[in-house]
């Protein structure tokens, strides 16, 4: 799901982390004392970048600019706590790696010019996340919802190969730390001593660096899409 332009993401993210923070606080003294309450896991995957188009036209002169990125692979770190028998806490490292290409050209009565530029970007994200669980622990399969917030670092500091005619190809890194909302659904299938089998689908909207870098610049926040696939265990 993509917001549409002008949605304040840190805004947002601040509402959300409210919320957390007193879903955590409720039940949390009447489950203190059970056992097996801690967890860590690994999931890895695939990793699905939005991409962003525009086009300025007054004729007879015409402007389009749009970049797309390839899918990639994606690791999830996480740790966490069950805070209620249906509610858990959890802290997330998430690193996914994308190649990005970029294109933005122009016409006018003069004449034209383009250029395209292939780059590798990667992000590297901190997220909280409280997870809700529609079956209580102890259940052979948890289906859950989730939604946190956190800091997205976007770098993309590797240019792969560079055309230009008549206009000018971004030159240098493009480096951005932001605030992200992170979203997602997913499933614990339990296999027993401990362990849990997990799938989840999860979607982060952040801010954009790459869209103000094309000519004209685009308007879109950036989403990362993850398929993850890994294991939970039990501490």
């Amino acid at each position: 799901m993509k917001p549409p332009a002008g949605v304040d993401v840190a805004a947002a993210a601040r509402h959300v982390l409210t919320a957390i923070v007193l879903l955590a606080g409720s039940g949390a003294g009447a489950f203190a004392q059970e056992p097996d309450r801690f967890y860590a896991g690994a999931l890895v995957g695939i990793s699905t970048l939005s991409a962003d188009t525009r086009s300025v036209t007054a004729a007879p002169d015409a402007r389009v600019s749009t970049y797309k990125p390839e899918n990639g692979p994606v690791l999830n770190l996480f740790a966490g706590v069950d805070v209620t028998p249906v509610l858990s806490a959890q802290v997330n490292y998430v690193w996914n790696r994308n190649q990005v290409t970029l294109l933005s050209s122009f016409l006018s009565r003069t004449g034209g010019g383009f250029y395209e530029q292939r780059r590798e970007a990667g992000q590297h994200a901190v997220v909280g996340d409280a997870l809700l669980y529609f079956r209580a622990r102890g259940s052979r399969a948890r289906p859950y919802l989730s939604t946190g917030v956190g800091v997205v670092r976007f770098d993309s500091g590797e240019v792969r190969s560079s055309a230009e005619s008549g206009l000018t190809a971004p030159e240098g890194g493009i480096a951005k730390t932001r605030i992200g909302l992170r979203v997602a659904v997913g499933i614990d299938l339990s296999l027993g001593g401990g362990w849990a089998l997990r799938y989840s689908f999860s979607e982060t909207i952040s801010g954009n660096p790459i869209s103000p870098r094309l000519m004209p610049p685009g308007e879109r926040n950036l989403a990362n899409f993850d398929n993850l696939f890994g294991f939970v265990r039990r501490l």
